[in-house]
């Protein structure tokens, strides 16, 4: 679950400018100016137009001349990316087109300017992924970057089998330098989550890359951030307050270092307030299996990092300086217990079974059922295509008078776009929705099991998971895995009624 929304003039800088951890912080440099049509680029640009975009400011192009855009790989609430081929070179990245009929407002312009400007800023640096440019043509703005196409960040850790405090410290040691090179060059990244983190190739050694600055922004001396930002496990408790600064990511890190050696996340509740209440309360559960076998240096970096007072909470030069995190350190090469894979494995599998059997609900929904949400949704249709985008959402929530903040609106509008087309249906819209409408009664759950259980034979078995799945687009075989691992209480291979039930009606904690 998350909150996670909201959505680059060179400046080459090695990692040799950059300071040891521990020694006193230089001021960051300035931010770089906005990009303009005079930026050059290091690409011979073709231009398919005389016309400035009026989103970077700088000749529109024909992205076809300068990439084969080839298989889709990945779709998020803003864009879609794609492994490309850049024609002159033959080397392959990954191209994230955004549509500018999605930069719809003033403030999504400046979100997108932004993002371009820090990527370009930030490139060159370690564990950062590489930028190589941003261009625009009459419909899309394209980001190119480098391809990282080993996994996310906890594939390598399960897919390894074995594992110690030594490999959980090598791991927190590159997500904690992300913190440190963003702050020291003047960037809050306020998006750290496992998500964000790519392994550049499935080679045993293959370093980790942040990937998404979306949310990033240039630090202001002496500003305090109020945006309701980032995703709930990992959001920091002077968000939640609304008056934040660069502390945060230290924060995020730390909730990520917990999960890394216990597999769960640190604050947790069946519902995102219950979450956002646990944060602010900020208790730590160091009793519970495997701590007791967790090293003392381990957490007491924990706890520096997850400091309530931001003032108090280590820095991340001071986290690279830890004796734990340090390399060839105290972290300790004895296995952690296997069971701490397994929750990372049922955490970091989205509940896609879930997801779906509520989409198969709202197909059936009765007329009596849905009265009212109908209307709602071609009231918000206001171009009449049959998909709200994120900015018809808005307006149309803000014209029925909902008190929903943007940050929630986004919210609902990731929960809601299951295909991750960017937009959403009338489906997905009434799926969202479900919950505030009291809608998952017992014979829509029923109705829901029957669906998957295609022979009625009580049992949803793995064919008809599959089967079921596949229709979605949901269909690999470790999906279906990790479904069945995470639902099927009593491991005869099955899911019965029983368990499907207490699936759809468990919190969030895994």
């Amino acid at each position: 679950m998350g909150l996670c929304f909201t959505r680059t003039y060179e400046i080459p800088i090695t990692s040799a400018t950059m300071k040891p951890p521990g020694q006193p912080a230089l001021p960051p440099p300035p931010p770089p100016p906005r990009p303009t049509a005079s930026t050059s680029t290091s690409l011979s640009i073709n231009l398919s137009s005389s016309q400035i975009g009026p989103i970077l400011e700088k000749p529109m192009v024909s992205i076809s001349s300068l990439f084969a855009l080839e298989k889709e790989l990945g779709r998020g609430q803003f864009g879609v990316t794609y492994l490309c081929t850049e024609r002159g070179s033959g080397r392959r990245y990954a191209c994230k087109s955004v549509s500018k009929r999605k930069l719809a407002s003033r403030s999504d312009v400046e979100d997108m300017r932004r993002e371009v400007m820090i990527l370009q800023h930030l490139t060159g640096q370690p564990n950062i992924v590489e930028f190589r440019g941003a261009y625009e043509d009459r419909q899309n703005v394209y980001l190119v970057m480098e391809l990282c196409s080993g996994g996310e960040l906890f594939d390598r850790i399960i897919a390894k089998g074995s594992y110690t405090e030594r490999k959980a410290a090598a791991v927190c040691r590159d997500i904690v330098n992300v913190v440190h090179v963003c702050h020291f060059m003047g960037v809050m990244h306020r998006d750290l989550k496992p998500e964000n983190f790519l392994l550049v190739s499935t080679h045993e050694d293959s370093p980790i890359k942040a990937t998404d600055f979306g949310l990033s922004v240039f630090i202001e001396e002496g500003k305090s951030y109020r945006e309701l930002v980032g995703s709930a496990y990992y959001v920091a408790p002077e968000v939640l307050l609304r008056n934040y600064g660069k502390e945060i990511d230290v924060w995020s890190a730390g909730v990520i270092l917990y999960i890394l050696l216990s597999g769960v996340p640190p604050f947790w509740a069946e519902t995102e307030k219950g979450i956002f209440d646990a944060i602010l309360q900020g208790h730590i559960d160091f009793k519970s299996a495997p701590w007791p076998s967790i090293s003392p240096s381990a957490k007491d970096l924990i706890r520096k990092m997850l400091t309530q007072d931001p003032k108090k909470r280590i820095t991340a030069a001071q986290a690279l300086d830890h004796p734990w995190l340090k390399e060839d350190g105290e972290a300790s090469d004895k296995p952690i217990d296997s069971a701490v894979l397994n929750r990372m494995k049922q955490f970091r599998a989205m509940n896609k079974l879930k997801k779906l059997a509520l989409k198969v609900i709202a197909e059936n929904l009765s007329e009596e059922d849905i009265k009212g949400l109908k209307q709602m949704f071609k009231n918000m249709d206001t171009d009449q295509s049959g998909t709200i985008t994120y900015e018809e959402l808005r307006t149309g929530l803000s014209r029925l008078g909902s008190k929903l903040t943007e940050a929630e609106v986004k919210q609902l509008m990731e929960a809601a776009d299951v295909d991750r087309s960017g937009t959403i249906d009338y489906i997905e819209f009434i799926t969202a929705t479900m919950h505030r409408h009291k809608l998952e009664k017992d014979e829509h759950l029923l109705k829901a099991f029957q669906y998957f259980d295609k022979d009625n034979s009580g049992y949803i078995t793995r064919d008809e998971l599959r089967q079921a799945m596949t229709e979605y687009g949901m269909g690999d075989e470790a999906t279906i895995t990790e479904v069945l691992d995470d639902v099927d209480t009593d491991k005869d291979g099955k899911i019965n009624y029983e368990e499907f039930v207490a699936m759809m009606r468990k919190g969030v904690h895994p």
